[in-house]
Protein backbone atom coordinates (compact mmCIF):
# COMPACT_ATOMS: atom_id res chain seq x y z
CA UNK A 1 0.00 0.00 0.00
CA UNK A 2 1.34 3.27 -1.02
CA UNK A 3 2.63 6.35 1.41
CA UNK A 4 -0.85 7.70 1.33
CA UNK A 5 -3.29 5.76 2.63
CA UNK A 6 -1.41 4.64 5.98
CA UNK A 7 -2.65 5.29 9.43
CA UNK A 8 -1.26 8.80 10.01
CA UNK A 9 -2.65 10.05 6.72
CA UNK A 10 -6.52 9.10 8.01
CA UNK A 11 -5.64 10.49 11.69
CA UNK A 12 -5.20 13.63 9.87
CA UNK A 13 -9.06 13.86 8.49
CA UNK A 14 -10.48 11.16 10.78
CA UNK A 15 -9.24 12.13 14.18
CA UNK A 16 -10.64 11.90 17.82
CA UNK A 17 -12.66 15.39 17.40
CA UNK A 18 -14.62 13.97 14.14
CA UNK A 19 -15.21 10.57 16.30
CA UNK A 20 -16.79 12.90 19.47
CA UNK A 21 -18.83 14.81 17.01
CA UNK A 22 -20.61 11.54 15.18
CA UNK A 23 -21.15 9.61 18.40
CA UNK A 24 -22.45 12.85 19.90
CA UNK A 25 -24.88 13.18 16.45
CA UNK A 26 -26.11 9.32 16.85
CA UNK A 27 -26.99 9.84 20.23
CA UNK A 28 -28.88 12.89 19.54
CA UNK A 29 -30.38 12.03 16.10
CA UNK A 30 -30.29 8.63 15.41
CA UNK A 31 -28.61 7.26 12.23
CA UNK A 32 -29.10 9.41 9.45
CA UNK A 33 -30.89 9.20 6.20
CA UNK A 34 -28.07 7.56 4.35
CA UNK A 35 -27.61 5.79 6.89
CA UNK A 36 -31.41 4.63 7.30
CA UNK A 37 -31.41 3.67 3.88
CA UNK A 38 -28.54 1.58 4.58
CA UNK A 39 -30.27 -0.12 7.03
CA UNK A 40 -33.53 -0.46 5.88
CA UNK A 41 -31.65 -2.44 2.64
CA UNK A 42 -29.78 -4.91 5.07
CA UNK A 43 -32.84 -5.34 6.85
CA UNK A 44 -35.25 -6.16 4.05
CA UNK A 45 -32.60 -8.99 3.00
CA UNK A 46 -32.59 -10.53 6.47
CA UNK A 47 -29.87 -9.73 9.05
CA UNK A 48 -31.43 -12.42 11.93
CA UNK A 49 -28.58 -14.56 13.26
CA UNK A 50 -25.97 -12.56 10.77
CA UNK A 51 -22.95 -12.19 11.56
CA UNK A 52 -21.47 -8.35 10.43
CA UNK A 53 -18.65 -7.63 9.26
CA UNK A 54 -17.96 -3.34 8.58
CA UNK A 55 -15.10 -2.10 6.81
CA UNK A 56 -14.48 1.90 8.69
CA UNK A 57 -17.72 1.63 10.57
CA UNK A 58 -16.70 4.52 12.56
CA UNK A 59 -18.29 4.86 15.67
CA UNK A 60 -20.41 1.96 14.99
CA UNK A 61 -23.48 3.26 14.59
CA UNK A 62 -24.53 0.69 11.56
CA UNK A 63 -23.12 -1.94 13.77
CA UNK A 64 -25.64 -1.27 17.01
CA UNK A 65 -28.81 -0.55 14.59
CA UNK A 66 -28.27 -3.86 13.08
CA UNK A 67 -27.54 -5.96 16.49
CA UNK A 68 -30.67 -4.25 17.74
CA UNK A 69 -32.46 -5.23 14.61
CA UNK A 70 -31.74 -9.17 15.05
CA UNK A 71 -27.53 -9.16 13.62
CA UNK A 72 -25.88 -12.19 16.01
CA UNK A 73 -22.79 -9.87 16.18
CA UNK A 74 -20.52 -7.81 14.62
CA UNK A 75 -17.02 -7.01 13.66
CA UNK A 76 -15.24 -3.62 12.72
CA UNK A 77 -12.40 -2.99 10.77
CA UNK A 78 -10.55 0.55 11.15
CA UNK A 79 -7.20 1.81 9.55
CA UNK A 80 -7.01 4.44 12.45
CA UNK A 81 -7.61 3.89 16.16
CA UNK A 82 -9.45 7.38 16.67
CA UNK A 83 -12.86 6.09 16.92
CA UNK A 84 -12.56 3.13 19.92
CA UNK A 85 -13.28 5.55 23.13
CA UNK A 86 -16.15 6.47 21.42
CA UNK A 87 -17.22 3.24 19.96
CA UNK A 88 -17.16 1.43 23.26
CA UNK A 89 -19.07 4.08 25.20
CA UNK A 90 -21.98 3.28 22.61
CA UNK A 91 -21.77 -0.08 22.87
CA UNK A 92 -22.13 -0.29 26.65
CA UNK A 93 -24.52 2.23 26.50
CA UNK A 94 -26.84 -0.12 24.23
CA UNK A 95 -25.76 -3.32 26.09
CA UNK A 96 -24.15 -4.93 23.06
CA UNK A 97 -20.09 -4.57 23.62
CA UNK A 98 -20.16 -8.33 24.46
CA UNK A 99 -21.11 -8.77 20.90
CA UNK A 100 -18.73 -6.38 18.78
CA UNK A 101 -15.15 -6.77 17.96
CA UNK A 102 -13.11 -3.71 16.75
CA UNK A 103 -9.58 -4.36 14.77
CA UNK A 104 -7.15 -1.93 13.32
CA UNK A 105 -6.44 -3.41 10.29
CA UNK A 106 -6.37 -2.92 6.43
CA UNK A 107 -8.56 -5.66 4.66
CA UNK A 108 -7.49 -4.95 1.31
CA UNK A 109 -3.92 -5.58 2.61
CA UNK A 110 -4.48 -8.06 4.57
CA UNK A 111 -7.31 -10.03 3.70
CA UNK A 112 -6.48 -13.43 5.26
CA UNK A 113 -6.14 -12.08 8.96
CA UNK A 114 -10.35 -11.39 9.40
CA UNK A 115 -12.79 -14.49 8.60
CA UNK A 116 -15.45 -14.04 6.47
CA UNK A 117 -19.18 -13.43 7.77
CA UNK A 118 -23.17 -13.17 6.42
CA UNK A 119 -22.94 -9.71 6.22
CA UNK A 120 -20.41 -7.09 4.76
CA UNK A 121 -21.30 -3.17 4.80
CA UNK A 122 -18.94 -0.30 3.29
CA UNK A 123 -20.47 2.82 4.43
CA UNK A 124 -18.77 5.86 2.97
CA UNK A 125 -15.91 4.32 2.40
CA UNK A 126 -14.45 3.27 -1.09
CA UNK A 127 -13.86 7.17 -1.59
CA UNK A 128 -11.56 7.74 1.02
CA UNK A 129 -9.49 4.61 -0.73
CA UNK A 130 -7.10 4.86 -3.28
CA UNK A 131 -7.49 1.43 -4.83
CA UNK A 132 -11.33 0.16 -5.19
CA UNK A 133 -10.77 -2.76 -6.95
CA UNK A 134 -8.47 -4.18 -4.36
CA UNK A 135 -10.22 -3.11 -1.51
CA UNK A 136 -13.82 -4.50 -2.98
CA UNK A 137 -12.12 -7.87 -3.89
CA UNK A 138 -11.41 -8.17 -0.20
CA UNK A 139 -14.94 -7.05 0.91
CA UNK A 140 -16.45 -9.87 -1.63
CA UNK A 141 -14.53 -12.07 -0.52
CA UNK A 142 -15.80 -11.99 2.93
CA UNK A 143 -19.67 -11.88 2.20
CA UNK A 144 -21.08 -14.86 1.96
CA UNK A 145 -24.59 -13.68 1.46
CA UNK A 146 -24.73 -10.12 0.96
CA UNK A 147 -23.04 -6.88 0.85
CA UNK A 148 -23.89 -3.18 0.83
CA UNK A 149 -22.00 -0.29 -0.45
CA UNK A 150 -22.38 3.51 -0.59
CA UNK A 151 -20.56 5.84 -2.44
CA UNK A 152 -20.74 9.42 -3.97
CA UNK A 153 -22.51 9.13 -7.58
CA UNK A 154 -19.75 10.62 -10.50
CA UNK A 155 -21.58 14.31 -11.24
CA UNK A 156 -19.88 16.93 -12.27
CA UNK A 157 -21.20 19.19 -8.96
CA UNK A 158 -19.96 15.84 -6.59
CA UNK A 159 -16.37 15.94 -8.73
CA UNK A 160 -16.26 19.58 -8.07
CA UNK A 161 -16.86 19.36 -4.42
CA UNK A 162 -14.29 16.46 -4.11
CA UNK A 163 -11.95 18.60 -6.20
CA UNK A 164 -12.28 21.50 -3.70
CA UNK A 165 -12.00 19.17 -0.74
CA UNK A 166 -8.70 17.76 -1.94
CA UNK A 167 -7.11 21.40 -2.43
CA UNK A 168 -7.90 21.92 0.95
CA UNK A 169 -6.02 19.17 2.10
CA UNK A 170 -3.02 20.00 -0.46
CA UNK A 171 -2.91 23.58 1.32
CA UNK A 172 -2.81 22.25 4.53
CA UNK A 173 -0.16 19.90 3.62
CA UNK A 174 -2.49 16.56 4.48
CA UNK A 175 -1.92 13.53 2.22
CA UNK A 176 -5.23 11.89 2.49
CA UNK A 177 -7.30 12.46 -0.51
CA UNK A 178 -10.80 11.46 -1.58
CA UNK A 179 -11.39 9.53 -4.22
CA UNK A 180 -14.67 9.48 -7.07
CA UNK A 181 -14.30 5.89 -8.36
CA UNK A 182 -16.31 4.89 -11.39
CA UNK A 183 -19.64 3.35 -10.30
CA UNK A 184 -19.39 0.70 -13.01
CA UNK A 185 -15.95 -0.17 -12.52
CA UNK A 186 -16.89 -0.91 -8.21
CA UNK A 187 -19.66 -3.14 -9.49
CA UNK A 188 -17.78 -5.42 -11.94
CA UNK A 189 -14.96 -5.57 -9.83
CA UNK A 190 -18.01 -7.37 -7.09
CA UNK A 191 -19.62 -8.73 -9.87
CA UNK A 192 -15.93 -10.77 -10.81
CA UNK A 193 -16.05 -11.81 -6.87
CA UNK A 194 -19.45 -13.49 -7.23
CA UNK A 195 -21.99 -11.11 -6.59
CA UNK A 196 -24.66 -9.76 -7.89
CA UNK A 197 -26.26 -6.22 -7.57
CA UNK A 198 -30.60 -6.82 -6.16
CA UNK A 199 -31.12 -3.38 -5.00
CA UNK A 200 -29.48 0.61 -6.01
CA UNK A 201 -30.64 3.91 -4.59
CA UNK A 202 -28.93 7.10 -6.70
CA UNK A 203 -29.50 9.93 -4.60
CA UNK A 204 -28.37 13.20 -4.83
CA UNK A 205 -24.93 12.98 -2.79
CA UNK A 206 -24.81 9.45 -1.98
CA UNK A 207 -25.28 6.08 -3.90
CA UNK A 208 -26.42 2.90 -2.07
CA UNK A 209 -25.98 -0.71 -3.38
CA UNK A 210 -27.10 -4.32 -2.08
CA UNK A 211 -25.30 -7.19 -3.79
CA UNK A 212 -25.70 -11.13 -2.81
CA UNK A 213 -24.45 -13.86 -3.64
Amino acid sequence: MSGCCGPANYASVFGPRVARGLAARYRLRGPDRTTRRVLDLLTAQGVDGASVLEIGGGVGEVQLELLRRGAARTTNLELVDSYETEAAALAAAAGVDGRTVRRQLDIAVDPGAVAAHDVVVLHRVVCCYPDHARLLAAAADHAQRLLVLSFPPDTPGIRACLALVNAFYRLTGRSFRNYLHPPEAMLEVLRAHGLRPVHAHRGRLWRVVGLVR
